[in-house]
């Protein structure tokens, strides 16, 4: 009993030690946040001599932040929204008709998550850029739609799967059509894994830096990722307001996340095990 108390404790000392680790890239950066740049170059590691907002109220003038608040936030919201209830119906399809067609389809959209976005931005880039599909949200929620799908589908798939047959079987006999029993029946049982899609798809949508970058040209366009990039000057970088503006920036995902981080786990888990 004794031993198993103390392996408990190092186990957990450990565990402590190593959340430490992870944390500390985050807490030197708040800390920086409120000191001034030149205490920041002289020491990055040293408590601020006093803690003030000023770093905060720069921030959020420098970036428009506003702007970039609501570009973030619409961008966000819709792409979520497609890709959850596109590629919901499309696993439901793969799911509950054994065409041949499918299989291939299921097969290729599963391959596509091992191809990396940088080898193919480019030709992506330049072939829209092309034919004028570009600097628009449009263009933006259309490529975040085909480079999410294929990710929500397999989790839905997995999770369709599971969902007994007699359930639509009942609702047929009661006159239901197929688009009705997807969207009344089988839609709410996966509020499990829509909820782990869309906090994974909001981390990766809000957060993202490279896709907007290539897509949005225009200043009014920008996301709050992209608004960051205010504080890089030809020969010098403001360090403590581009930190204060990439709290600013996280701050609304981390939040979302802390709420609802347990649904992570339980969609992952109930997609592969179902």
């Amino acid at each position: 009993m004794r031993s198993s108390k103390v392996t408990h404790a190092i186990g957990m000392f450990a565990l402590s030690l190593l959340l430490l680790v992870f944390l500390s890239p985050f807490l030197i950066t708040i800390l920086n946040t409120f000191k001034s740049t030149q205490e920041f170059v002289e020491n990055p590691f040293s408590l601020p001599t006093q803690f003030n907002f000023d770093n905060y109220f720069k921030a959020i003038d420098e970036m428009s932040f506003a702007t970039g608040f609501v570009n973030s936030l619409i961008i966000t919201l819709v792409g979520v929204v497609i890709v959850v209830i596109f590629s919901a119906m499309t696993a439901y399809l793969f799911a509950r008709f054994t065409w041949k067609i499918n299989k291939v389809l299921f097969f290729v959209m599963t391959a596509s998550m091992a191809i990396p976005f940088q080898v193919v931005m480019i030709p992506l880039v330049t072939i829209y850029g092309t034919v004028g599909f570009i600097d628009s949200r449009e263009s933006l929620l259309f490529m975040y739609f085909g480079f999410g799908c294929s990710l929500a589908v397999f989790t839905f798939h997995g999770f369709i799967k599971g969902i007994p047959f007699a359930l639509e079987e009942a609702a047929s006999i009661d006159g239901s059509g197929r688009v009705r029993t997807f969207f009344q029946i089988i839609l709410p049982l996966l509020k499990p894994v829509v909820s782990t899609i869309t906090v994974l798809d909001v981390l990766w949508m809000w957060n993202d830096y490279l896709l907007p970058s290539l897509i949005l040209q225009s200043p009014e366009l920008r996301t709050l990722p992209l608004s960051t990039y205010n504080f890089f000057s030809s020969y010098s970088v403001d360090f403590t307001p581009l930190m204060a503006g990439l709290i600013l920036t996280m701050l609304p995902v981390l939040v979302l996340y802390l709420f609802l981080q347990k649904y992570i786990i339980k969609g992952l888990a109930a997609g592969a095990v179902k």
